[in-house]
């Protein structure tokens, strides 16, 4: 078994330290209904879900394989919600997300527009930089409009902003065994929505992650530097597109890790109040962060908002 030395959670995640009014006053009420319909879901059946794994490479992050209830059948989206879609949603209610109304948001330094020339690097993590003016219509703040792509998942969303729209739309957030076990389609214990193999940075690309040196060199062997189409790749057998790699998939619920141990529970006292990540995006590497697994786990403060961060909707039946 291999086990990396446990990465800072700032190699995937930056976090706001500041808060703003809750984001409920501002969805106005609006005559038209919820286009839930138009959402394509599919069917996950209920069951007794693998959560964890047996097999964990991460220490101290909470890999290892932990009991589960059963649980109900359950639709969820086929993918992380797009673009087009969240404009549906901001068009019919006038709702301003989190990165708008606090007028920034976290962008990868490559991706940033030349015409931008003041973007504050965060300390110990300088891949990542604060940038005003971007937002989920301007992923790379302002000059980055013509990148915007309808079937792109929307990025730049807060938990608040994907629980908002989750509301609005009928549905909600899955939880953390609803998630791996709609990724694992049925398989088991594997690590990836198509079994076991490892993705690598020569002839295996069955998602959107980061090839070569992170974070100096993208070689983008999967085809895409930043976030792909929400429909790509070969879907897992539950037909759901994308739920490794992309982008990182907010959960319903605290990241929390059931242990005595001191390095989690120092872990732990600097992240109270965090929401769960599942899934990785396409800023994650095996030598750096290897959180593209299934089981693998990563939290940020509900506020906050990047250029890798998505969500998809499940549906009770």
């Amino acid at each position: 078994m291999t086990l990396l030395q446990s990465p800072t959670n700032i190699c995937c995640v930056v976090n706001r330290k500041s808060k703003i009014p809750s984001l409920r006053t501002c969805i106005s009420k609006s005559t038209k209904e919820a286009p839930s319909q138009t959402l394509e879901t599919a069917l996950i059946p209920a069951g007794i879900p693998v959560l964890g794994t047996k097999f964990p490479r991460i220490p101290n992050d909470g890999e290892e394989l932990r009991r589960t209830a059963r649980i109900k059948g359950f639709r969820m989206t086929t993918t992380a919600i797009t673009n087009a879609q969240f404009e549906l949603f901001v068009e019919a209610t006038g709702y301003k997300t989190e990165a708008e109304r606090f007028g920034w948001s976290f962008v990868f330094w490559s991706q940033i527009p030349e015409n931008i020339n003041h973007a504050p690097a965060v300390a110990g993590a300088e891949w990542w930089r604060k940038v005003d003016g971007a937002n989920w219509r301007c992923v790379a703040g302002p000059g980055s409009e013509a990148f915007f792509r309808s079937d792109h998942p929307v990025v730049h969303i807060s938990w608040h902003d994907a629980t908002a729209f989750a509301d609005w739309i009928g549905g909600r957030l899955p939880n953390e065994a609803e998630w791996e076990h709609a990724a694992r389609g049925g398989l088991g214990d594997v690590s990836y929505p198509w079994g076991t193999r490892e993705p690598d940075d020569d002839c295996f690309f069955p998602c959107n992650i980061w090839q070569g040196k992170f974070p100096e060199k993208n070689i983008a062997q999967d085809g895409h530097l930043a976030t792909a189409p929400a429909r790509s790749f070969k879907p897992n057998r539950f037909g759901l597109y994308n739920m490794v790699g992309n982008v990182w998939e907010w959960t319903s619920e605290p990241y929390k890790i059931a242990s005595l141990r001191k390095a989690v529970r120092q872990k732990l006292s600097t992240m109270k109040g965090y929401k769960l990540l599942k899934g990785g995006s396409f800023l994650c590497h095996r030598t750096y962060c290897w959180r593209y697994r299934i089981p693998a786990r990563s939290g940020a403060s509900p506020n906050t908002t990047l250029s890798h961060q998505g969500f998809r909707v499940i549906f009770d039946l």
